[in-house]
């Protein structure tokens, strides 16, 4: 092989490099997560003991172990008038946290007979510090944080709640 077929040899080896680099590149894409929409499945309305004020809202329902593991994860935002009860078998203390969510919450817990038991108020966005109930519930009304000041709800204020649709 002379000096000029090696400088030939040479340069389509290079270019085979780089073609094969260039075509062989991973483009990084960027996976967009779908936007989750809530999904009106029944009403509630809270009820204050104090003057029977009543506060009425669209609920999504968690009852299945998915659904109540997830509640709002990975949403951007939820309306005023929007929340998402969880409906549990049994009557124990419950603990939340906010991994994985977007949107501070108020976290109103209640009892068997469906009467408020606690708050927990403000839960930070991502926060995974345990939120507990501190009383025995049933059901868990998550809303937009600062509502259940707005509202002035207090313990022992009762919901009612139907499904729709089903």
């Amino acid at each position: 092989m002379n000096l000029k077929q090696f400088q030939y040899v040479l340069v389509v080896a290079f270019g085979l490099l780089t073609l094969c680099f260039v075509a062989c590149k991973e483009d990084k894409k960027t996976i967009e997560q779908t936007k989750i929409i809530f999904k009106k499945e029944g009403e509630l309305t809270i009820i204050k003991v104090a003057d029977s004020t009543e506060i009425k809202l669209d609920i999504e329902i968690a009852d299945t172990e998915f659904e109540t593991q997830t509640g709002l994860m990975y949403r951007d935002s939820m309306a005023k008038n929007q929340a998402m009860l969880f409906v549990f078998d049994d009557v124990t203390e419950r603990y939340f946290y906010m991994k994985n969510t977007k949107i501070p919450l108020d976290i109103i817990y209640i009892g068997a007979n469906k009467s408020i038991v606690s708050f927990q108020k403000n839960a930070k966005p991502f926060d995974e510090n345990s939120l507990p109930s501190n009383a025995p519930a049933k059901y868990v009304l998550e809303v937009n944080a600062g509502l259940v000041d707005t509202w002035g709800l207090s313990v022992g204020d009762k919901i009612e709640y139907h499904q729709i649709g089903l």
